[in-house]
Protein backbone atom coordinates (compact mmCIF):
# COMPACT_ATOMS: atom_id res chain seq x y z
CA UNK A 1 0.00 0.00 0.00
CA UNK A 2 1.20 3.51 -0.80
CA UNK A 3 0.17 6.41 1.80
CA UNK A 4 0.50 10.37 0.51
CA UNK A 5 3.40 12.06 2.77
CA UNK A 6 0.62 14.01 3.82
CA UNK A 7 -1.51 11.41 5.79
CA UNK A 8 -2.20 12.11 9.48
CA UNK A 9 -3.66 9.81 12.23
CA UNK A 10 -5.97 9.30 14.70
CA UNK A 11 -7.78 6.32 16.94
CA UNK A 12 -10.77 5.03 18.74
CA UNK A 13 -12.15 2.45 20.55
CA UNK A 14 -14.55 0.57 19.89
CA UNK A 15 -16.47 -2.56 21.18
CA UNK A 16 -14.34 -4.58 18.84
CA UNK A 17 -11.08 -3.36 20.14
CA UNK A 18 -8.90 -0.01 19.08
CA UNK A 19 -9.05 1.24 15.82
CA UNK A 20 -6.67 3.54 13.93
CA UNK A 21 -7.98 5.72 11.11
CA UNK A 22 -5.93 7.61 8.88
CA UNK A 23 -7.13 10.48 6.38
CA UNK A 24 -4.61 12.01 3.51
CA UNK A 25 -6.02 15.04 1.32
CA UNK A 26 -9.36 15.41 2.95
CA UNK A 27 -10.02 11.67 2.63
CA UNK A 28 -9.90 8.65 4.64
CA UNK A 29 -7.28 6.38 3.31
CA UNK A 30 -7.27 3.78 6.51
CA UNK A 31 -8.91 2.21 9.22
CA UNK A 32 -7.61 -1.02 10.87
CA UNK A 33 -8.44 -2.23 14.04
CA UNK A 34 -5.35 -2.47 15.97
CA UNK A 35 -2.89 -5.31 15.35
CA UNK A 36 -4.52 -6.42 12.37
CA UNK A 37 -3.02 -7.99 9.24
CA UNK A 38 -1.84 -5.80 6.15
CA UNK A 39 -2.30 -2.73 8.92
CA UNK A 40 -0.15 0.13 7.69
CA UNK A 41 2.95 1.42 9.82
CA UNK A 42 1.71 4.43 10.94
CA UNK A 43 4.22 5.53 13.37
CA UNK A 44 5.43 7.59 11.65
CA UNK A 45 2.42 9.92 10.00
CA UNK A 46 1.35 12.43 12.93
CA UNK A 47 -1.31 12.53 15.13
CA UNK A 48 -3.86 14.70 14.20
CA UNK A 49 -7.50 14.17 16.28
CA UNK A 50 -9.11 17.68 14.51
CA UNK A 51 -8.25 16.54 11.05
CA UNK A 52 -11.78 17.46 9.75
CA UNK A 53 -12.03 13.46 7.91
CA UNK A 54 -11.01 11.87 11.23
CA UNK A 55 -13.52 13.48 13.37
CA UNK A 56 -16.09 12.45 10.88
CA UNK A 57 -15.50 8.99 10.70
CA UNK A 58 -15.26 8.69 14.59
CA UNK A 59 -18.51 10.09 14.80
CA UNK A 60 -19.46 7.56 11.45
CA UNK A 61 -18.22 4.95 13.76
CA UNK A 62 -19.73 5.47 17.22
CA UNK A 63 -23.37 5.67 15.44
CA UNK A 64 -22.44 2.38 13.11
CA UNK A 65 -22.05 0.52 16.68
CA UNK A 66 -24.34 2.24 17.98
CA UNK A 67 -27.07 0.56 15.89
CA UNK A 68 -28.34 4.04 14.02
CA UNK A 69 -26.41 4.66 10.79
CA UNK A 70 -26.58 1.94 7.88
CA UNK A 71 -24.08 3.27 5.77
CA UNK A 72 -20.77 6.13 5.40
CA UNK A 73 -20.93 9.42 4.31
CA UNK A 74 -16.77 9.51 3.87
CA UNK A 75 -14.76 10.84 1.12
CA UNK A 76 -12.72 7.44 0.80
CA UNK A 77 -8.96 7.65 -0.58
CA UNK A 78 -8.79 4.14 -2.20
CA UNK A 79 -5.45 4.91 -4.35
CA UNK A 80 -3.22 2.95 -2.39
CA UNK A 81 -4.27 -0.38 -3.82
CA UNK A 82 -3.30 -1.49 -7.50
CA UNK A 83 -5.96 -0.94 -9.82
CA UNK A 84 -7.18 -4.60 -9.41
CA UNK A 85 -7.43 -3.78 -5.71
CA UNK A 86 -9.24 -0.69 -6.30
CA UNK A 87 -11.80 -2.51 -8.62
CA UNK A 88 -12.44 -5.16 -5.97
CA UNK A 89 -12.56 -2.60 -3.01
CA UNK A 90 -15.58 -0.32 -5.22
CA UNK A 91 -17.18 -3.52 -5.90
CA UNK A 92 -17.25 -4.14 -1.89
CA UNK A 93 -18.84 -0.66 -1.73
CA UNK A 94 -21.96 -1.91 -3.60
CA UNK A 95 -23.13 -4.51 -0.70
CA UNK A 96 -25.77 -2.96 0.87
CA UNK A 97 -25.58 -3.35 4.13
CA UNK A 98 -27.70 -6.18 6.50
CA UNK A 99 -26.37 -8.40 2.95
CA UNK A 100 -23.46 -10.33 1.79
CA UNK A 101 -22.03 -11.73 -1.33
CA UNK A 102 -19.49 -14.72 -1.95
CA UNK A 103 -15.81 -14.18 -3.04
CA UNK A 104 -17.04 -15.68 -6.87
CA UNK A 105 -19.80 -13.20 -6.49
CA UNK A 106 -16.97 -10.07 -6.34
CA UNK A 107 -14.89 -11.68 -8.84
CA UNK A 108 -17.74 -11.94 -11.39
CA UNK A 109 -19.16 -8.22 -10.62
CA UNK A 110 -15.59 -7.10 -11.63
CA UNK A 111 -15.33 -9.15 -14.67
CA UNK A 112 -12.96 -11.44 -13.47
CA UNK A 113 -14.51 -15.14 -12.91
CA UNK A 114 -11.74 -16.84 -12.34
CA UNK A 115 -10.05 -14.68 -10.18
CA UNK A 116 -11.20 -15.68 -6.79
CA UNK A 117 -8.27 -16.69 -5.21
CA UNK A 118 -6.68 -12.58 -6.32
CA UNK A 119 -9.63 -11.12 -5.05
CA UNK A 120 -9.53 -12.91 -1.79
CA UNK A 121 -6.11 -11.19 -1.41
CA UNK A 122 -7.28 -7.77 -2.27
CA UNK A 123 -10.20 -8.29 0.00
CA UNK A 124 -7.60 -8.87 2.88
CA UNK A 125 -5.61 -6.18 1.83
CA UNK A 126 -8.44 -3.57 2.20
CA UNK A 127 -7.02 -0.82 3.82
CA UNK A 128 -10.62 0.58 5.00
CA UNK A 129 -12.24 -1.87 7.27
CA UNK A 130 -16.25 -1.55 7.83
CA UNK A 131 -16.61 1.58 6.10
CA UNK A 132 -15.47 -0.32 2.34
CA UNK A 133 -17.20 -3.75 3.87
CA UNK A 134 -15.07 -6.60 3.32
CA UNK A 135 -16.75 -8.03 6.44
CA UNK A 136 -19.66 -8.71 4.45
CA UNK A 137 -17.97 -11.12 2.13
CA UNK A 138 -18.70 -14.43 2.69
CA UNK A 139 -17.68 -18.57 1.27
CA UNK A 140 -19.92 -19.95 -1.50
CA UNK A 141 -21.65 -21.85 1.31
CA UNK A 142 -22.09 -19.10 3.44
CA UNK A 143 -19.27 -19.96 5.49
CA UNK A 144 -17.24 -17.64 7.34
CA UNK A 145 -13.81 -17.21 5.98
CA UNK A 146 -10.55 -14.84 6.61
CA UNK A 147 -10.98 -11.57 7.69
CA UNK A 148 -7.32 -9.09 8.53
CA UNK A 149 -9.29 -8.34 11.92
CA UNK A 150 -10.14 -11.95 12.95
CA UNK A 151 -12.66 -14.06 12.55
CA UNK A 152 -14.32 -12.96 15.89
CA UNK A 153 -14.59 -9.61 14.44
CA UNK A 154 -16.01 -10.68 11.19
CA UNK A 155 -18.96 -12.38 13.34
CA UNK A 156 -19.49 -9.99 15.83
CA UNK A 157 -19.90 -6.90 12.60
CA UNK A 158 -22.02 -9.78 11.08
CA UNK A 159 -24.46 -9.94 13.89
CA UNK A 160 -24.40 -5.89 14.25
CA UNK A 161 -25.91 -5.87 10.58
CA UNK A 162 -28.55 -9.03 10.70
CA UNK A 163 -26.55 -10.84 8.66
CA UNK A 164 -25.87 -13.81 11.34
Amino acid sequence: MKFAASTVRSSIDSPLGRIILAASDGRLAGLWFAGQRHQADSAAWPEDPQHPVLQRARAQLGEYFAGVRREFDLPLDLEGGSAFEQSVWRALLAIPFGSSASYRAISAAIGKPLAVRAVGGAIGRNPLSIVVPCHRVLGADGALTGYAGGLDRKTRLLQLEGIL
